[in-house]
């Protein structure tokens, strides 16, 4: 079934309630997710306390050795990933009655 030619493509009204402009709408809005950097999570950074050799490079003065202080980075509680157990983590278990198998060697 194909449709008319006059039909296909044609510009949606502006408060148009279909499918296809509500996902616009949607996808238009910020999305609040955990990723999403709040007012207390800071990134790392690192900047000059003071210069102790400038140069001149390519006619322009910059300095080539500096101190530097560096912030750490801090991440609030929300955004702060979940605990989750060590990669190596076995579900073989041994108590203090068992004694070593062939199986079971630990």
């Amino acid at each position: 079934m194909q449709k008319p030619a006059s039909y296909q493509r044609l510009p949606h009204v502006q408060d148009c309630d279909c499918s296809v402009c509500w996902s616009r709408r949607e996808m238009a809005k910020p999305a609040l997710s955990r990723s999403t950097p709040c007012v207390q999570c800071r990134p790392a950074y690192a900047r000059p306390i003071r210069t102790l050799q400038m140069g001149c490079v390519g006619g322009t003065w910059k300095p080539l050795l500096s101190e530097w202080t560096v912030e750490p980075a801090f991440i609030c509680e929300k955004h702060t990933p979940p605990e989750r157990p060590a990669k190596w983590w076995s579900v073989a278990y041994q108590d203090s009655t068992s004694a070593p198998s062939e199986q079971f060697p630990f």
